[in-house]
């Protein structure tokens, strides 16, 4: 049986599920897009090619077996969207949360089924059908659990707000020795620069006391700052507009000296590397365009 284990984002990786962009299906329409910054990539006929995709994740896929990860990928449904496995699940700890996510995306969970069954079925929770929330909205933290929310009362009228504040309640039940902090982030359904879609969208921690932040994605100025304390700011790289649209906080770490990174990001690798970071660089720029990066293609299941 699998042993599950997340404690936070960045000791080191053991297990995890690398999503598939086999079988994508054909350039949705722009009513069946989930995010703004795919709507703006189908406008300009330059929505990413499977081929192109595939080959992305290879490289990320080379760079886990390096590091002698175990590496799960997703069963093939053909014509679907299977590369964001962050979304349809998450590891606190030893149990295994099914996220509640787009009605449209159903069966994304099914092609990791195979996965859960090596699971303690006891530690597999479902969360109640009011409970909103994606993975990339959840992050472990030690003794903390950082989660993205949007609580406006018109939450339902943004296809971008994921993650409902009645699921960070629940979180809450579920861990009531951790202290679940909840961050109010920007949403807007047409302006991919305005929207943190996830946390970590607009945040992410990496190394053993560092943070990447992008201050516009909090809708509430003393959330973002009270996360700028809780690192310091000395340990936070923080990243612009342009940058969060361009996925920069969405890193994924294999251990805390060992992340894997867009070569796109030159300052942020820089930085990371000036602190004694190995960077494993690779080109996920065709996958950018879908408003997700490496955090959001990966779910790890075991870090040490």
């Amino acid at each position: 049986m699998m042993q599950l284990n997340i404690q936070n984002e960045t000791s080191r990786l053991k297990a995890v599920i690398l999503g598939i962009a086999n079988s994508n299906g054909p350039v949705p329409s722009i009513e069946e897009a989930y995010d703004p910054k795919s709507i703006e990539f189908i406008k300009k006929g330059a929505y990413p090619k499977e081929i192109d995709m595939i080959e992305e994740m290879e490289q990320v896929a080379a760079v886990l077996r390096k590091y002698n990860v175990d590496v799960f990928r997703p069963k093939k449904i053909e014509n679907y969207n299977q590369i964001f496995a962050r979304d349809i699940g998450f590891v606190i700890e030893d149990k295994f949360i099914r996220a509640n996510i787009l009605p449209d995306r159903e069966q994304e969970i099914e092609a990791i089924h195979y996965v859960i069954n090596q699971m303690n079925p006891e530690n597999v929770i479902v969360l109640p059908e009011d409970c909103h929330i994606e993975g990339g909205d959840i992050m472990p933290h030690g003794d903390y659990i950082f989660i993205g929310t949007y609580r406006g009362k018109d939450y339902s009228d943004y296809i971008t707000a994921r993650t409902n504040i009645e699921a960070v309640k629940a979180i809450q039940n579920i861990f009531p020795e951790k202290k679940v902090k909840s961050f109010n982030l920007r949403k807007s359904n047409n302006n991919a620069k305005a929207n943190a879609l996830h946390l970590d969208c607009c945040f992410q921690p990496v190394g053993k006391n560092k943070a990447i932040i992008h201050k516009n994605g909090f809708l509430d100025e003393a959330e973002y700052q009270w996360l700028v304390n809780f690192f310091g700011k000395e340990n936070i790289f923080e990243i612009d507009a342009e940058e969060m649209y361009q996925m920069t906080s969405n890193i994924f770490s294999i251990a805390e000296d060992v992340v894997i990174s867009d070569r796109y990001f030159t300052g942020l690798n820089t930085w990371l590397r000036s602190h004694n970071i190995i960077v494993e660089e690779v080109s996920y720029r065709e996958i950018a365009k879908q408003e997700g990066l490496l955090r959001c293609s990966t779910l790890p299941l075991i870090r040490a």
